[in-house]
């Protein structure tokens, strides 16, 4: 077989950013690095590209072998491929993104890798250019979450207007009017209404929604500019 001659040869990687919601605070998965360099500092889930896979399929098993976590959507993100990246040898790494519950995957987390939850905003430092991963992946999600319904990702099956209103004040870092939130919210369609409330935050209680998993694919644009010039924010 022919191989192309006289190029050099590198690493490909694949590094996997995991946005999470408790329905309080906005949360990202980490884990100590078990080798070196950087060996017991905190680290996106990460590992190498193998010849006989795809990047999504890297990106799939990396998560599960680090992690527990099956099923999770991934969202390719971007590609790092600073010479200086990685002290080691030279390595290409391309990032993925995704959105989930956390009640939802809590029993399924693996704890082999010391695996943990930290709020967004406590993050600790991470190896190399990852800092730069998280914060572009979070912009992405405000990009995102301004013209489609896509935090609904990080929602139970039911939740309340006050939780929906709580995960887009943490995602865009920002306070938003309760009235004009509601409002907004419920006219996109996207909710049903239930009978039952949940009454943890006050006697009156809240009624609980769920998604309108129909509209939510028949009218994925209804957010559009549902957060106006995110980037600003």
């Amino acid at each position: 077989m022919l191989k192309y001659s006289k190029q050099t040869r590198l690493l490909l990687a694949v590094d996997c950013i995991i946005f999470g919601f408790d329905g309080e605070v906005l949360k990202i998965l980490l884990i100590k690095r078990d080798f070196q360099p950087e060996k017991g500092n905190w680290s996106l889930m990460g590992g190498f590209v193998q010849n006989d896979e795809s990047l999504d399929q890297a990106a799939n098993r990396i998560l599960n072998q680090l992690t527990g976590l099956e099923g999770v959507y991934l969202e390719q993100l971007y590609t790092y491929g600073d010479p200086n990246r990685d002290p080691m040898e030279r390595t290409v790494s391309v990032a993925y993104f995704a959105l989930i519950d956390i009640h939802k995957y809590e029993t399924q987390l693996s704890t082999d890798y010391h695996a943990e939850w930290f709020q967004l905003k406590r993050t600790p430092k991470l190896i190399f250019d990852q800092q730069e991963m998280v914060e572009q992946a979070r912009k992405r999600i405000r990009y995102k979450a301004a013209m489609h319904p896509i935090l609904f990702e990080l929602l139970p099956t039911k939740f309340t207007i006050p939780q929906l209103q709580i995960l887009y004040e943490s995602v865009f870092n920002t306070t938003i009017d309760k009235r004009n939130f509601s409002k907004r919210v419920l006219a996109t369609g996207l909710l049903i209404k239930l009978a039952d409330k949940d009454k943890a935050g006050s006697k009156r209680g809240a009624y609980y929604y769920q998604l309108n998993m129909q509209n939510y694919y028949a009218k994925f644009q209804a957010f559009m500019n549902f957060i106006p010039n995110p980037d600003t924010l």
